[in-house]
């Protein structure tokens, strides 16, 4: 069911979402129609008004219901962890195949979370590959990155999950941490192989850079800071309902006067891969006051810097000097602003950043590890979140 098409239902689709035909929204738009989308909208605004319509037998007349391919599976409590995860990649393990949905066809054969989950998701993809890689799969681990490098060329970056209704987000950008995995199997001219497409990944994370002014301090996922930097934050394109959460997002939406914003506000939550965490509300109780897109974050900033070291270094290996020394430059100016926007020396935590406020968010969460993970932080600062760490998580 395309992304561009399903608004298009209009009353058709607002009713099954509001109406629960379905009781997990996600299933609708995972549906198969059975003709083309206006012609469904056509003959149900010509049934819809006669005595003894009846939406539910209408939508699976039209519509047929997404495959529960696992839905026979069942653990076996005798075998141990390993076996039962060994035996769980096959199980989830999808094949390509041509797709009348909203499926986004990929090239190779990829691992989905399971159950409603019938698709890849991106940052879940990496944690995937380091059970893959304990596993021995490398030939799945080079499937997967080959399918999100298809991704990044057709799209232009890898969504949220290979589903058109993901379109205009992202997630996470694990994609870095994906390649020099897999160049730990086969050596590091992975990073040259796929260097065109990490740069065309931190070119979508980074547009809008070059409009950004003392007047215009954010645009798309760059946010202009005070002393000059670029920090990110999460985004998405849309400011709808989403199509997978339409009920939800409509009731929550109704709590404020600028729905558009808040719609936004839950897209880019979803972008977060945190969603939804009380990390991304104003007050840090409230869902209604959430405001994603005004957040420096700190395990993107921290992600994003990955990024510009492994383009450096992919960059370095294929000979081109100047480019690696440009994509260096760039890792140093960001690491100097997580740690001049995001360190909170008080509490010995890193901690998010509101741009719009101009002062570090309340919340002290797990999103402090990244500095840790890829080294940022210095040794004082480890140990003292380390400490911290202990007494609050």
């Amino acid at each position: 069911m395309d992304t561009d098409n399903i608004f298009s239902l209009g009353e058709l689709f607002e009713q099954v979402q509001m109406k629960n035909i379905f009781s997990d929204g996600k299933t609708f738009v995972d549906c198969t129609p059975s003709d083309n989308l206006s012609k469904i909208k056509y003959r149900y605004e010509s049934k819809k008004n006669k005595p003894g319509f009846d939406l539910s037998d209408f939508v699976h007349e039209n519509f047929t219901l997404p495959l529960q391919v696992s839905a026979v599976y069942k653990s076996d409590t005798e075998r141990p962890v390993e076996g039962h995860l060994e035996m769980l990649w096959d199980v989830l393990t999808r094949q390509p195949k041509e797709s009348h949905d909203s499926l986004i066809n990929l090239p190779n054969p990829y691992i989905v979370p399971g159950g409603r989950f019938r698709e890849i998701y991106y940052w879940d993809s990496y944690f995937t590959m380091l059970g893959l890689q304990v596993s021995g799969r490398v030939d799945m681990i080079q499937n997967m990155v080959d399918n999100f490098s298809f991704l990044v060329d057709t799209i232009g970056y890898i969504p949220n999950g290979n589903r058109t209704y993901y379109i205009g987000r992202s997630q996470p950008p694990f994609f870095a941490c994906m390649v020099r995995l897999l160049s730990e199997e086969k050596g590091k001219n992975i990073l040259i192989e796929y260097l065109a497409a990490m740069v065309k990944e931190y070119d979508f994370w980074m547009k809008g850079t070059n409009q950004l002014s003392a007047t215009t301090k954010a645009v798309n996922r760059v946010a202009l800071m005070p002393d000059g930097s670029i920090l990110n934050h999460y985004w998405d394109e849309n400011d709808t309902p989403r199509p997978e959460s339409f009920k939800e997002d409509v009731k929550l939406a109704m709590h404020t006067k600028e729905e558009k914003i808040m719609y936004r506000h839950l897209r880019a939550g979803a972008e977060s891969g945190w969603d939804f965490s009380s990390r991304l509300f104003r007050n840090g109780k409230d869902f209604s006051t959430i405001h994603t897109t005004e957040i420096i974050d700190v395990d993107l900033n921290c992600l994003l810097h990955n990024l510009e070291i492994t383009i450096a270094e992919g960059f370095q290996l294929s000979g081109n000097v100047v480019s690696a020394d440009k994509y260096c430059g760039l890792a140093d100016n960001r690491k100097k602003a997580i740690l001049e926007y995001c360190w909170n020396d008080e509490k010995g935590f890193f901690i998010d950043y509101d741009y719009v406020l101009s002062r570090q968010k309340k919340s002290m969460t797990l999103a402090a590890v990244f500095p840790l993970f890829f080294n940022i932080a210095s040794q004082i600062q480890a140990k003292n979140l380390q400490n911290v760490s202990k007494n609050i998580f």
